[in-house]
Protein backbone atom coordinates (compact mmCIF):
# COMPACT_ATOMS: atom_id res chain seq x y z
CA UNK A 1 0.00 0.00 0.00
CA UNK A 2 1.36 3.06 -1.11
CA UNK A 3 -0.63 4.98 2.11
CA UNK A 4 -0.70 4.27 5.81
CA UNK A 5 -3.55 2.62 6.57
CA UNK A 6 -4.58 4.82 9.36
CA UNK A 7 -5.35 7.47 5.79
CA UNK A 8 -9.10 8.41 5.82
CA UNK A 9 -8.21 7.39 1.78
CA UNK A 10 -5.85 4.49 0.80
CA UNK A 11 -4.23 3.91 -2.05
CA UNK A 12 -3.04 0.60 -3.78
CA UNK A 13 -1.13 0.82 -7.39
CA UNK A 14 -1.13 -3.15 -8.84
CA UNK A 15 1.10 -2.30 -11.93
CA UNK A 16 -1.02 -0.04 -14.62
CA UNK A 17 -4.21 -0.30 -12.18
CA UNK A 18 -5.13 1.74 -8.97
CA UNK A 19 -7.28 1.45 -6.52
CA UNK A 20 -8.81 4.12 -4.32
CA UNK A 21 -10.23 2.81 -0.58
CA UNK A 22 -12.45 5.10 1.43
CA UNK A 23 -11.40 4.65 4.90
CA UNK A 24 -13.88 6.51 7.21
CA UNK A 25 -16.32 3.34 8.12
CA UNK A 26 -17.49 4.53 11.57
CA UNK A 27 -18.79 8.31 9.50
CA UNK A 28 -20.26 5.79 6.80
CA UNK A 29 -17.10 7.02 4.52
CA UNK A 30 -18.97 10.27 4.43
CA UNK A 31 -16.35 12.43 2.58
CA UNK A 32 -14.79 15.73 4.09
CA UNK A 33 -12.46 17.90 2.23
CA UNK A 34 -8.91 16.23 3.14
CA UNK A 35 -10.43 13.00 1.62
CA UNK A 36 -11.73 14.81 -1.77
CA UNK A 37 -8.06 16.17 -1.57
CA UNK A 38 -6.61 13.18 -1.21
CA UNK A 39 -8.80 11.30 -4.28
CA UNK A 40 -8.53 14.54 -6.86
CA UNK A 41 -4.77 13.97 -6.20
CA UNK A 42 -4.75 10.06 -6.90
CA UNK A 43 -7.03 10.39 -9.89
CA UNK A 44 -4.43 12.93 -11.32
CA UNK A 45 -1.45 11.46 -10.59
CA UNK A 46 -2.76 7.98 -12.22
CA UNK A 47 -4.82 9.89 -15.28
CA UNK A 48 -1.78 9.14 -17.60
CA UNK A 49 -0.12 6.43 -16.67
CA UNK A 50 -3.09 4.08 -15.20
CA UNK A 51 -5.45 1.81 -17.27
CA UNK A 52 -7.89 0.99 -14.98
CA UNK A 53 -8.67 2.80 -11.78
CA UNK A 54 -10.91 1.09 -8.76
CA UNK A 55 -12.91 3.09 -5.78
CA UNK A 56 -14.06 0.78 -2.99
CA UNK A 57 -14.74 1.59 0.95
CA UNK A 58 -13.99 -0.26 3.53
CA UNK A 59 -16.90 -1.80 5.98
CA UNK A 60 -20.18 -3.26 4.89
CA UNK A 61 -22.52 -0.46 5.71
CA UNK A 62 -21.47 1.87 3.19
CA UNK A 63 -19.82 3.00 -0.12
CA UNK A 64 -20.23 6.57 1.33
CA UNK A 65 -22.56 8.26 2.94
CA UNK A 66 -22.47 11.67 1.40
CA UNK A 67 -20.65 14.82 2.30
CA UNK A 68 -19.32 15.77 5.36
CA UNK A 69 -21.90 18.72 5.48
CA UNK A 70 -22.41 19.11 9.57
CA UNK A 71 -18.81 20.24 8.98
CA UNK A 72 -19.82 22.89 6.40
CA UNK A 73 -22.72 24.11 8.10
CA UNK A 74 -20.70 24.50 11.75
CA UNK A 75 -17.63 26.54 10.00
CA UNK A 76 -19.67 29.45 9.61
CA UNK A 77 -19.49 31.55 6.54
CA UNK A 78 -18.55 29.75 3.11
CA UNK A 79 -14.62 29.87 3.43
CA UNK A 80 -14.80 25.58 4.45
CA UNK A 81 -17.66 25.35 1.60
CA UNK A 82 -15.96 27.00 -1.30
CA UNK A 83 -12.75 24.96 -0.81
CA UNK A 84 -14.71 21.96 -0.24
CA UNK A 85 -17.47 22.15 -3.12
CA UNK A 86 -14.52 23.55 -5.71
CA UNK A 87 -12.45 20.22 -5.20
CA UNK A 88 -15.73 17.77 -4.73
CA UNK A 89 -16.93 18.67 -7.98
CA UNK A 90 -13.53 18.76 -9.79
CA UNK A 91 -13.41 15.22 -8.71
CA UNK A 92 -17.09 15.01 -10.25
CA UNK A 93 -15.96 15.46 -13.37
CA UNK A 94 -12.61 14.13 -13.92
CA UNK A 95 -14.67 11.31 -12.84
CA UNK A 96 -16.94 11.75 -16.04
CA UNK A 97 -13.92 12.69 -18.32
CA UNK A 98 -11.75 10.24 -17.12
CA UNK A 99 -8.70 8.48 -19.50
CA UNK A 100 -8.56 5.39 -17.41
CA UNK A 101 -11.25 2.54 -17.20
CA UNK A 102 -13.55 3.71 -13.85
CA UNK A 103 -15.17 1.49 -11.85
CA UNK A 104 -17.57 1.96 -8.34
CA UNK A 105 -18.15 -0.77 -6.38
CA UNK A 106 -21.22 0.78 -4.97
CA UNK A 107 -21.51 -1.55 -1.85
CA UNK A 108 -23.85 -0.11 0.82
CA UNK A 109 -25.17 3.49 1.42
CA UNK A 110 -24.01 5.65 -1.27
CA UNK A 111 -26.10 8.84 -1.03
CA UNK A 112 -24.94 12.44 -2.19
CA UNK A 113 -21.31 12.81 -2.62
CA UNK A 114 -20.87 9.05 -2.59
CA UNK A 115 -22.83 9.41 -5.56
CA UNK A 116 -20.97 11.93 -7.45
CA UNK A 117 -18.13 9.43 -6.71
CA UNK A 118 -19.62 6.82 -8.42
CA UNK A 119 -22.31 7.59 -10.80
CA UNK A 120 -20.22 9.30 -13.97
CA UNK A 121 -17.74 6.86 -13.95
CA UNK A 122 -18.01 4.37 -16.65
CA UNK A 123 -18.95 1.28 -14.81
CA UNK A 124 -21.10 1.10 -11.00
CA UNK A 125 -21.58 -2.17 -9.47
CA UNK A 126 -24.25 -2.31 -7.48
CA UNK A 127 -24.85 -5.02 -4.53
CA UNK A 128 -27.61 -6.42 -2.69
CA UNK A 129 -26.29 -4.37 0.39
CA UNK A 130 -26.57 -0.40 -1.89
CA UNK A 131 -28.61 1.90 -0.67
CA UNK A 132 -29.01 4.60 -3.07
CA UNK A 133 -30.54 8.31 -2.33
CA UNK A 134 -29.87 11.75 -2.96
CA UNK A 135 -32.13 12.96 -0.08
CA UNK A 136 -31.00 16.91 0.03
CA UNK A 137 -33.75 18.49 -0.17
CA UNK A 138 -34.25 17.25 3.49
CA UNK A 139 -31.94 19.33 4.33
CA UNK A 140 -32.23 22.72 2.60
CA UNK A 141 -29.74 21.65 0.03
CA UNK A 142 -30.25 20.14 -3.51
CA UNK A 143 -28.88 17.33 -5.34
CA UNK A 144 -25.63 18.38 -6.54
CA UNK A 145 -22.43 16.64 -7.41
CA UNK A 146 -23.30 16.77 -10.71
CA UNK A 147 -26.79 15.66 -9.94
CA UNK A 148 -28.79 18.18 -12.27
CA UNK A 149 -26.61 16.09 -15.00
CA UNK A 150 -27.37 12.62 -14.23
CA UNK A 151 -30.76 12.57 -12.36
CA UNK A 152 -32.56 14.29 -15.52
CA UNK A 153 -31.06 11.96 -18.08
CA UNK A 154 -32.75 8.92 -16.18
CA UNK A 155 -35.72 7.25 -17.81
CA UNK A 156 -38.61 9.58 -18.22
CA UNK A 157 -39.33 11.82 -15.20
CA UNK A 158 -37.45 9.27 -12.41
CA UNK A 159 -34.78 11.66 -12.01
CA UNK A 160 -36.57 14.07 -11.08
CA UNK A 161 -38.81 12.09 -8.42
CA UNK A 162 -35.60 10.98 -7.15
CA UNK A 163 -34.13 14.53 -6.64
CA UNK A 164 -37.32 15.83 -5.26
CA UNK A 165 -38.61 13.50 -2.93
CA UNK A 166 -34.93 11.26 -1.42
CA UNK A 167 -37.05 8.11 -2.64
CA UNK A 168 -34.42 5.46 -1.46
CA UNK A 169 -33.34 2.60 -3.97
CA UNK A 170 -32.15 -0.68 -2.79
CA UNK A 171 -29.71 -3.68 -4.14
CA UNK A 172 -31.40 -4.61 -7.70
CA UNK A 173 -33.40 -1.20 -8.25
CA UNK A 174 -30.23 0.89 -8.41
CA UNK A 175 -29.04 -1.39 -11.14
CA UNK A 176 -33.24 -1.58 -12.86
CA UNK A 177 -33.17 2.37 -12.60
CA UNK A 178 -29.72 2.81 -14.62
CA UNK A 179 -27.67 4.46 -11.20
CA UNK A 180 -26.01 1.27 -11.66
CA UNK A 181 -24.49 -0.41 -14.62
CA UNK A 182 -24.00 -3.71 -13.02
CA UNK A 183 -25.41 -6.36 -10.56
CA UNK A 184 -23.08 -8.27 -8.23
CA UNK A 185 -23.36 -10.29 -4.97
CA UNK A 186 -20.99 -8.27 -2.79
CA UNK A 187 -19.94 -11.96 -1.18
CA UNK A 188 -18.19 -11.74 -5.11
CA UNK A 189 -17.02 -8.35 -4.56
CA UNK A 190 -13.15 -9.74 -3.78
CA UNK A 191 -13.32 -12.27 -6.72
CA UNK A 192 -14.39 -9.33 -8.91
CA UNK A 193 -11.50 -7.28 -8.12
CA UNK A 194 -8.94 -9.65 -8.36
CA UNK A 195 -10.09 -10.25 -12.36
CA UNK A 196 -10.00 -6.88 -12.68
CA UNK A 197 -6.62 -6.31 -11.30
CA UNK A 198 -5.44 -9.01 -13.29
CA UNK A 199 -7.52 -8.15 -16.61
CA UNK A 200 -4.96 -6.59 -19.95
CA UNK A 201 -7.80 -4.93 -21.96
CA UNK A 202 -11.06 -2.56 -21.65
CA UNK A 203 -12.78 -5.84 -23.80
CA UNK A 204 -11.79 -7.95 -21.15
CA UNK A 205 -13.02 -5.68 -18.25
CA UNK A 206 -16.45 -5.44 -19.87
CA UNK A 207 -16.39 -9.48 -20.58
CA UNK A 208 -15.24 -9.92 -16.62
CA UNK A 209 -18.04 -7.39 -15.46
CA UNK A 210 -20.67 -9.55 -17.80
CA UNK A 211 -19.71 -12.54 -15.96
CA UNK A 212 -19.78 -11.57 -12.18
CA UNK A 213 -23.42 -9.44 -12.84
CA UNK A 214 -26.94 -10.37 -13.46
CA UNK A 215 -28.90 -9.26 -16.14
CA UNK A 216 -30.85 -6.09 -15.63
CA UNK A 217 -34.01 -7.78 -15.70
CA UNK A 218 -33.17 -10.61 -13.45
CA UNK A 219 -35.56 -11.04 -10.03
CA UNK A 220 -38.64 -9.13 -9.53
CA UNK A 221 -39.55 -6.10 -11.37
CA UNK A 222 -38.52 -2.52 -10.80
CA UNK A 223 -39.98 -0.72 -7.31
CA UNK A 224 -41.25 1.66 -9.27
CA UNK A 225 -42.39 -0.35 -12.33
CA UNK A 226 -46.21 0.22 -11.50
CA UNK A 227 -45.30 3.93 -10.83
CA UNK A 228 -43.37 4.86 -13.78
CA UNK A 229 -46.78 5.74 -15.93
CA UNK A 230 -47.85 8.31 -12.23
CA UNK A 231 -44.13 9.70 -11.71
CA UNK A 232 -43.84 10.62 -15.98
CA UNK A 233 -47.39 12.29 -16.08
CA UNK A 234 -47.61 14.30 -11.87
CA UNK A 235 -43.67 14.90 -12.38
CA UNK A 236 -44.11 15.84 -15.89
CA UNK A 237 -45.76 19.55 -14.79
CA UNK A 238 -43.49 22.39 -15.57
CA UNK A 239 -43.45 23.44 -11.78
CA UNK A 240 -43.60 22.25 -8.30
CA UNK A 241 -46.60 23.70 -7.81
CA UNK A 242 -48.01 21.86 -10.54
CA UNK A 243 -46.39 18.66 -9.42
CA UNK A 244 -48.11 18.93 -6.26
CA UNK A 245 -51.65 20.02 -8.62
CA UNK A 246 -50.94 17.00 -10.03
CA UNK A 247 -50.36 14.45 -7.25
CA UNK A 248 -53.64 15.68 -5.69
CA UNK A 249 -55.35 15.21 -9.14
CA UNK A 250 -54.36 12.13 -8.79
CA UNK A 251 -55.32 10.93 -5.58
CA UNK A 252 -54.40 7.39 -5.69
CA UNK A 253 -52.58 5.93 -2.60
CA UNK A 254 -49.08 6.10 -3.80
CA UNK A 255 -49.60 10.16 -5.02
CA UNK A 256 -50.85 10.81 -1.38
CA UNK A 257 -47.73 9.07 0.13
CA UNK A 258 -45.71 11.84 -2.24
CA UNK A 259 -47.47 14.58 -1.10
CA UNK A 260 -46.52 13.50 2.49
CA UNK A 261 -43.31 12.50 1.85
CA UNK A 262 -42.75 16.27 -0.36
CA UNK A 263 -44.35 18.64 2.10
CA UNK A 264 -41.53 17.77 5.05
CA UNK A 265 -38.62 19.61 2.40
CA UNK A 266 -37.49 22.36 2.32
CA UNK A 267 -39.74 24.56 -0.21
CA UNK A 268 -37.09 26.79 -1.24
CA UNK A 269 -34.91 23.22 -2.31
CA UNK A 270 -38.05 21.72 -3.72
CA UNK A 271 -38.24 25.02 -6.53
CA UNK A 272 -34.34 25.19 -6.54
CA UNK A 273 -33.98 21.03 -7.39
CA UNK A 274 -36.80 21.46 -10.30
CA UNK A 275 -35.23 24.21 -12.19
CA UNK A 276 -31.41 22.54 -11.78
CA UNK A 277 -32.56 19.52 -13.24
CA UNK A 278 -34.46 21.51 -15.48
CA UNK A 279 -31.19 23.68 -17.04
CA UNK A 280 -28.70 20.56 -15.80
CA UNK A 281 -30.38 18.31 -18.40
CA UNK A 282 -29.30 20.53 -21.66
CA UNK A 283 -25.80 20.80 -19.54
CA UNK A 284 -22.22 18.88 -20.34
CA UNK A 285 -21.19 17.93 -17.06
CA UNK A 286 -18.29 20.84 -16.45
CA UNK A 287 -21.27 23.39 -17.38
CA UNK A 288 -23.87 21.64 -14.83
CA UNK A 289 -21.04 21.84 -11.75
CA UNK A 290 -20.50 25.37 -12.61
CA UNK A 291 -23.89 26.04 -11.99
CA UNK A 292 -24.15 23.67 -8.95
CA UNK A 293 -21.24 25.39 -7.40
CA UNK A 294 -23.11 28.86 -7.56
CA UNK A 295 -25.89 27.06 -6.04
CA UNK A 296 -23.75 25.53 -3.17
CA UNK A 297 -21.84 28.21 -2.23
CA UNK A 298 -25.07 30.78 -2.21
CA UNK A 299 -26.65 27.61 0.26
CA UNK A 300 -23.78 27.68 2.15
CA UNK A 301 -24.27 31.84 2.84
CA UNK A 302 -27.94 32.13 3.12
CA UNK A 303 -30.69 29.24 2.76
CA UNK A 304 -32.51 26.34 4.47
CA UNK A 305 -28.81 24.26 4.64
CA UNK A 306 -28.23 24.99 8.06
CA UNK A 307 -31.69 24.42 9.62
CA UNK A 308 -31.78 21.23 7.87
CA UNK A 309 -28.81 20.29 8.94
CA UNK A 310 -29.37 21.09 12.61
CA UNK A 311 -32.76 18.98 12.52
CA UNK A 312 -31.73 16.24 10.55
CA UNK A 313 -28.04 15.54 11.76
CA UNK A 314 -27.16 17.40 14.63
CA UNK A 315 -30.45 18.09 17.38
CA UNK A 316 -32.39 15.32 14.92
CA UNK A 317 -35.49 16.72 15.85
CA UNK A 318 -36.77 15.95 12.25
CA UNK A 319 -38.40 19.07 12.96
CA UNK A 320 -36.65 21.65 10.32
CA UNK A 321 -38.29 25.33 10.24
CA UNK A 322 -38.15 26.14 6.81
CA UNK A 323 -37.99 29.70 6.12
CA UNK A 324 -40.29 30.48 4.22
CA UNK A 325 -42.64 27.78 5.39
CA UNK A 326 -44.62 26.97 2.07
CA UNK A 327 -44.47 27.02 -1.45
CA UNK A 328 -46.10 29.53 -2.01
CA UNK A 329 -44.27 32.33 -0.46
CA UNK A 330 -41.08 30.62 -2.14
CA UNK A 331 -39.86 34.47 -3.97
CA UNK A 332 -38.78 33.03 -7.49
CA UNK A 333 -36.65 36.68 -7.49
CA UNK A 334 -34.31 34.40 -4.47
CA UNK A 335 -34.47 31.90 -6.33
CA UNK A 336 -32.77 33.24 -9.24
CA UNK A 337 -30.05 35.07 -7.27
CA UNK A 338 -29.00 31.51 -6.24
CA UNK A 339 -27.99 30.48 -9.66
CA UNK A 340 -26.79 34.13 -10.30
CA UNK A 341 -23.03 35.27 -9.79
CA UNK A 342 -22.07 35.12 -6.03
CA UNK A 343 -21.21 38.20 -4.11
CA UNK A 344 -17.19 37.94 -4.58
CA UNK A 345 -17.56 36.96 -8.23
CA UNK A 346 -16.37 33.65 -7.88
CA UNK A 347 -16.87 30.84 -9.95
CA UNK A 348 -15.85 27.04 -9.90
CA UNK A 349 -12.52 26.32 -12.15
CA UNK A 350 -11.07 23.23 -13.77
CA UNK A 351 -7.50 22.52 -13.56
CA UNK A 352 -7.77 22.12 -17.39
CA UNK A 353 -9.61 25.19 -17.75
CA UNK A 354 -6.79 27.22 -16.36
CA UNK A 355 -3.18 25.89 -15.52
CA UNK A 356 -3.37 28.67 -13.42
CA UNK A 357 -5.98 27.96 -11.15
CA UNK A 358 -5.44 26.13 -7.94
CA UNK A 359 -7.08 26.13 -4.20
Amino acid sequence: MSSTDTSLVLTDEVGSKGVITLNRPKALNAINLEMVQLIYGAMRRWENNKHLVIIKSVGEKAFCAGGDVRAITESGGAELAKKFFTTEYRVNALIGSYRPTYVAFIDGITMGGGVGLSVHGKYRIATERTMFAMPETAIGLFPDVGGGYFLPRLEGKLGLYLGLTGFRLKGRDVHKAGVATHYVESKNLPALEQQLLASTSNEEVESVLERFSEKKDAGVEFVLQKQLKQINECFGAPTVEGIFAKLEQDGSEWAQNTLKLLHKMSPTSLVVTQKQLELGGKMDLKTCLRMEYRLAVHHAIDSDFKEGVRAMLVDRDQKPRWNPATLAEVDPSRVEKFFGPLPDGAELVFEDDDPKANL
